[in-house]
């Protein structure tokens, strides 16, 4: 049986990325593994270590009992294992996201150069390293709205369409409708804000999600090209969503450029969760009868023009 890797943070247990862990795993018959690791002990004197360090296990092993209470109580036949790992967080993390098909965590929401720099920061190197797509949980997704609806954004690189191939499988399993958005930014000049550009563009954003449409005809893709900043524009448009569906674009270099500045900002500032999809990650096929696709559509986008 495949996992679904859970997060579990002894500090302060996300009850909403919980929730959600469990019920993804129920909704995709994956196994919920329940992961807490205990960071090792810095900068402290020789007798003291010994009991920070207790008292740090001893928080862990508490809040892994919480987790699973809860786990049973929400999903009493939901398969799960549980483990209690020495070593810190994030390399705890990625390791174990190499056997895993997705990985959630909730959010401390720390300042983005505490997210990037600090031996607490979790978040941004998972989600900028882990081999499998990264569920992060910083507000509960958005149940209560309907029709239900996921957000996928895409901009013709090979990085969206993954994140597309993933928010059409998502949407079928949870029978929610799919919002695929293009965000353009404004020009610097006016005269290249033009008419045949947002032709181009709602040309490009069509042939993104075209071969999917015929293949999940149970769900129903809108598409929309806005105008504005990404960060903004896509978390306007999935303020009210089950979870916003983004590709890792970054490139290269530190955690967070590997990350993109795109998604760095959305994990800061989107109102409902969101689903980081990394190049070549793997099928969540599942055992879903709507989720046994191809990985991607026939038709591949271009990049739209420069200008």
């Amino acid at each position: 049986m495949n996992d679904l890797l859970f997060g579990v943070d002894p500090e302060e247990v996300s009850v909403p990325a919980l929730v959600w862990a469990a019920d993804e795993a129920d909704r995709r018959r994956l196994r919920l593994r329940l992961l807490v690791a205990v960071p090792p002990v810095h900068d402290r004197l020789r007798y003291d270590a010994l009991g920070h360090r207790t008292a740090l296990r001893i928080r862990a092993e508490s809040a892994l009992a919480d987790v699973e209470e809860l786990v049973r109580r929400l999903h009493g036949t939901l398969t799960t294992t549980s483990e209690l790992v020495d070593g810190a967080p994030a390399t705890v993390l990625l390791a174990r996201a190499a056997a895993a098909d997705l990985v959630v965590v909730g959010s401390r929401r720390l300042g983005r150069a505490a997210e990037l720099f600090s031996e607490n920061s979790v978040v941004v190197p998972l989600a900028a390293r882990a081999p499998c797509p990264v569920v992060v949980v910083r507000a509960p997704e958005h149940t209560e709205v309907h029709p239900p609806t996921l957000v996928v954004g895409v901009d013709g690189s090979e990085q969206s369409q993954e994140a597309v191939a993933f928010a059409v499988r998502e949407a079928s399993l949870r029978e929610a409708r799919l919002r695929a958005v293009w965000v353009w930014p404004r020009p610097v000049l006016a005269r290249e804000d033009t008419e045949a550009g947002l032709a181009e563009r709602r040309r490009l954003l069509a042939e993104a999600v075209a071969g999917w449409t015929e293949r999940y005809p149970d769900t129903d893709i809108d598409r929309s090209v806005v105008r504005g900043h990404p960060v903004e524009q896509l978390g306007l448009a999935a303020r009210e969503s089950l979870a916003l569906v983004v590709g890792r674009t970054g490139r290269g270099g530190y955690t967070g450029m590997r990350l993109g500045s795109t998604v760095h900002g959305l994990l800061h500032h989107a109102a409902c969760p969101v689903i980081i999809v990394p190049s070549g990650a793997p099928d969540l096929r599942g055992d879903h009868p709507r989720s046994r696709a191809e990985r991607t559509p026939p038709v591949k986008p271009s990049r739209p023009p420069q200008g």
